[in-house]
């Protein structure tokens, strides 16, 4: 395995940075100050001092969001509560306040910053040089001194530097840190690599493709950073009703005091009033969910598309590429005569187009490999367009084709005893009819499953719109058990049959391939794109974006949205609601001073924290 350097700090070690221990220092500093002030061992003088240094960040920051985002945030309601405390006498109380504050506030940046690093931590870094192979030699090289072309070589155990194309070698190479497959995919020559992953076997020749910030784990970096710029509306609703509330809780306090006089009581409630937790109440979990779903290889550009998807009651998906594999495949052999079998009729058909570069052809050349079928070359070979081929194989002349390239050639065929799953590719050797092959395109595995997981979840229709014939269509939806099938539609269709979802009241969420779905995706509630490896049109396009082909990924991107959402609610009710409203009845009746109030006021802190954090970790059932 790669070794790491033993000057490599630790993830959590990096966060620790020198600013950090600053701010350590000068909590432990008033802390200890406050101590020894309450013990009579330091004089007033001493914590007052203390106190000015302990206020200085939380005012700079409250001014800060005051002036620039006209704002009165914690920092401000914290340095009112505190000047009110020394004021009335309070303090110890009002030092003990702002040292809890402050390690709130360090403890909600630190986790913050966690989540935030939790993402580069769980995909891994990118080695910082490679092995490159030109003119017959090997050097070593630093990645930032790589150009597309160069070929990289890495052996068992080493992550990929860049993203690029295997001309050389075999392994068994990890994706699970970028795209969340669980299993070592086998990688040969002309199969496509990313940067992050790790050769686990064998070894590869690469040819760089890709560097630096274009590469696919850059791409994913950047997106999660970014996602923290899309807040969700419940994190909006969270920032407006903290700002509102701190002019309300003022005047609140203003009528208590004017009723008691009781400047004590006033600062108790104020520690009880702060709305501190509220505003880290939804933000974590945010950061939280988007750098888990990352882990899986669900790319999510923001907050509100998470609580979008939660939400939509309707799932849209297109079927080529999405529902289905996007690529023809046999899916039936037919033999017109008892003298010819499966494996000879596939025979005849692939050694006659394995020269040809259509798509129906590559995949009878496809099935003939899969079977391991001999096939000879062709003596002689001619593609007619929108008919077929002929070929000479082995003096044979056979003719593969549609039905009417037969007709036009004179060849009698037997009409079919069966529904064609697909299209039909006729075959004839020496004028004499031989049999048909089906190709079609087939389902995507998993996908009949997936989308029953998803009506379970609360998506109450399923709709299915493609550009396909009807007849394909239907045969798909059938199988699929898909409650609605538009098809024969052009993309502006598609963003039509989604409007008028939107119309109806429904929130829609529509999959599809990010690319010539592209209008439908920008339309609908939450776009999602299937399979954005290595495109950069799919992550533009889309909302969350898989990055495999994989369609439980909707499932549980889904679940982890309502779990997020799950954890928001629980940190306002519990960790900020049922806290603080005991606290403010206990301090309204007098059963609680300052101090108590205080320690007492840490304790939603560190539930919010450890509540939003353990998303990270928590196991998600779909």
């Amino acid at each position: 395995m790669e070794q790491k350097h033993p000057n490599e700090k630790s993830a959590f070690d990096a966060l620790l940075t020198r600013a950090r221990w600053v701010e350590i220092g000068l909590i432990a500093a008033v802390g200890i100050i406050t101590l020894l002030y309450w013990q009579g061992v330091l004089p007033l003088p001493a914590l007052w001092v203390a106190i000015a240094f302990g206020l200085y960040p939380l005012v700079k920051t409250g001014l800060h969001d005051l002036i620039k985002e006209r704002k009165i945030g914690t920092e401000i309601f914290v340095t009112v509560a505190t000047t009110i405390a020394m004021i009335g006498g309070e303090y110890v109380a009002g030092a003990v306040l702002m040292t809890i504050i402050l390690i709130a506030e360090f403890i909600a940046e630190l986790n913050t910053d966690r989540a935030r690093a939790s993402i580069k931590a769980l995909i891994g870094s990118v080695p910082q040089f490679a092995l490159v192979r030109a003119n017959g030699q090997e050097r070593k090289v630093a990645i930032a001194e790589l150009k597309a072309g160069d070929i990289v070589l890495v052996r068992g155990g080493e992550k990929i530097p860049v993203d690029g194309t295997v001309v050389g070698g075999q392994g068994a190479v990890n994706e699970a840190p970028i795209t969340g497959e669980s299993l070592p995919l086998e990688k040969g020559v002309d199969a496509s690599v990313l940067a992050g992953t790790v050769v686990e076997s064998g070894a590869l020749d690469i040819r760089t493709d890709k560097l630096g910030q274009d590469t696919m784990f850059a791409r994913i970096i950047t997106l999660v950073e970014q996602a923290e710029e899309h807040q969700a509306p419940v994190q909006k609703l969270a920032d407006k009703v903290a700002a509102w509330l701190i002019p309300v809780v003022f005047v609140f306090l203003l009528l208590v005091y004017l009723y008691t006089h009781d400047l004590r009581k006033i600062v108790t409630l104020l520690i009880f009033t702060s709305p501190a937790e509220l505003g880290l109440a939804t933000p974590l979990v945010m950061i939280a969910a988007i750098a888990r779903a990352a882990r899986q290889g669900i790319l999510v550009k923001g907050g509100i598309y998470l609580e979008l998807l939660a939400k939509a009651d309707v799932m849209v998906f297109d079927k080529t590429g999405t529902l289905t594999v996007g690529q023809p495949a046999v899916v039936g052999i037919y033999p017109a005569e008892p003298s010819v079998s499966e494996e000879t009729l596939l025979i005849w058909a692939a050694s006659a187009d394995r020269r040809s570069g259509h798509p129906l052809a590559k995949a009878i050349v496809a099935r003939a490999e899969e079977r391991k079928l001999p096939m000879p070359e062709p003596s002689e070979f001619e593609v007619i367009q929108g008919r077929g081929v002929k070929a000479t194989v082995e003096g044979k002349k056979i003719l593969a084709g549609n039905e009417k390239f037969f007709h036009e050639n004179a060849i009698q065929t037997t009409p079919l005893t069966r529904e064609p799953a697909g299209t039909t590719i006729y075959v004839a050797v020496d004028g004499r009819f031989v049999g048909t092959l089906d190709l079609a395109d087939p389902l995507r595995p998993g996908a009949k499953e997936t989308l029953a997981r998803l009506k379970a979840t609360g998506v109450k229709r399923v709709i299915m719109l493609t550009g396909d014939s009807d007849r394909i269509a239907q045969q798909v939806s059938k199988e699929l058990g898909v409650d609605e099938v538009q098809a024969d539609l052009l993309p502006e269709d598609k963003v039509n049959a989604i409007v008028a979802l939107q119309k109806q009241g429904h929130s829609v969420a529509m999959i599809g391939d990010g690319v010539n779905d592209a209008p439908a995706l920008a339309r609908a509630q939450v776009g999602i794109a299937m399979g954005a490896r290595g495109t950069q049109a799919a992550i533009e396009a889309a909302d969350v974006a898989l990055m495999t082909d994989d369609l439980s990924k909707i499932v549980f991107a889904r679940a982890l949205a309502k779990r997020a959402y799950r954890t928001i609610q629980e940190n306002l009710y519990v960790g900020v609601g049922v806290v603080h409203v005991l606290g403010i009845t206990a301090a309204l009746l007098g059963w609680i001073g300052p101090v108590q109030a205080a320690m007492i006021h840490l304790g939603p802190d560190v539930l919010v924290f450890l509540n939003s954090v353990k998303l990270m970790r928590v196991q998600i059932k779909t």
